[in-house]
């Protein structure tokens, strides 16, 4: 298994799990002397989320709330594949995260490369503020999120109905 650090759409369960069902959650995390921006990978549009997407920027000062998940290593390639590592798109790192009790942890993450900065879709601020509510980042962090400008596209983003799907039919199951 290896811990991977979420801090954009998969900070969702629902999201995450999609694609990756071995997740589960390890801690909420700080990641010190980063901040998070959103953009376009060299300037186009994420065809996924119609907008900016999230990615992390050493930051001196700043940081950035997440989630680090337990994953087993047989999703490592379906993760990248999300984070369109063999395109080029994001590129992993590694990060060391503080927990709130204190640890300190090596994960995986990713982060954009050679983007242009760009607002995000609603509907993927929405993914991320949800994500943020679902875990319990700190109230003000998610504040912060709340107040991210969009890009007001109100088109149809399918990965959108997937994850609220998702979250219906675990509803269903739960009641």
């Amino acid at each position: 298994w290896f811990l991977y650090y979420a801090y954009g759409s998969n900070l969702l369960r629902e999201r995450l799990l999609l694609r990756n069902p071995s997740a589960s959650l390890c801690a909420l995390a700080r990641l010190q002397d980063f901040k998070l921006e959103f953009g376009h990978h060299q300037g186009r549009t994420s065809s996924v989320w119609h907008g900016g997407t999230a990615t992390i920027v050493q930051s001196p000062g700043d940081e950035v709330w997440g989630i680090v998940w337990k994953m087993n290593t047989s999703n490592l390639s379906s993760l990248d594949k999300q984070e369109g590592v063999e395109d080029g798109i994001y590129g992993p790192i590694e990060v060391n995260v503080h927990t709130q009790a204190g640890k300190v942890l090596t994960c995986r993450s990713y982060q954009m490369k050679d983007y242009v900065c760009g607002p995000p879709s609603p509907q993927y601020k929405k993914v991320i503020c949800m994500g943020a509510e679902q875990n319990g980042l700190p109230t003000d962090y998610q504040k912060k999120l709340e107040a991210i400008e969009t890009n007001n596209y109100a088109g149809p983003v399918p990965i959108m109905e997937e994850i609220e799907a998702a979250i219906k039919a675990k509803k269903i199951k739960s009641a």
